[in-house]
């Protein structure tokens, strides 16, 4: 993909992306300072013209938008492991604020750019990943990188553990 195509999107995807990105920090119970990070919105491109649009909480909460419509929400209902990694990304992502720049621009990524966006209440911050390529010295984007790749894995386990009890059920 080149670096200004655009990803297709549906209008669900666009609506849930923007609620994500406005979700009020009252909703978490907790005395947040106006730079405390309360969520985490990452646009994950991946092949085949497929974007994901990862949400994390500070409750633990973490759901996948796809930008053909499609969702995987609620698992962290039911998985312990998937609140615990969710919310030490969010709370991890209090030492990347400093290397953000606040934002009221919430474009779409281009090419295989990660946009990683952090609300507070005192506003939306962003920093972009190049997958692969974050650099040794930048130890805040490189520890944020894993952390949400353990909330991408514990999501997948979630979705294989849900398919395996669909199956059962089923038969």
């Amino acid at each position: 993909m080149a670096r200004t195509d655009r990803y297709p999107v549906t209008q669900k995807y666009l609506m849930t992306r923007s609620q994500a990105l406005n979700f009020p920090a009252g909703f978490f119970k907790g005395n947040f300072r106006k730079n405390d990070v309360f969520g985490v919105v990452i646009d994950i491109p991946m092949p085949n013209n497929v974007l994901t649009t990862m949400v994390c909480f500070i409750n633990g909460a973490a759901n996948l938008y796809f930008n053909h419509g499609g969702e995987y929400t609620g698992a962290a209902q039911k998985y312990r492991n998937l609140v615990q990694a969710s919310h030490n990304l969010v709370a991890g992502c209090n030492h990347l604020l400093p290397k953000c720049e606040k934002t009221t621009k919430f474009d779409l990524p281009t090419g295989r750019t990660q946009n990683v966006f952090l609300l507070t209440k005192d506003g939306i911050y962003k920093t972009e990943f190049a997958p692969g390529i974050i650099p040794e010295n930048e130890v805040e984007k490189r520890t944020i990188y894993v952390l949400y790749q353990k909330v991408m894995a514990e999501l997948r386990s979630c979705q294989l553990k849900d398919e395996a009890d669909r199956r059962k059920a089923n038969s």
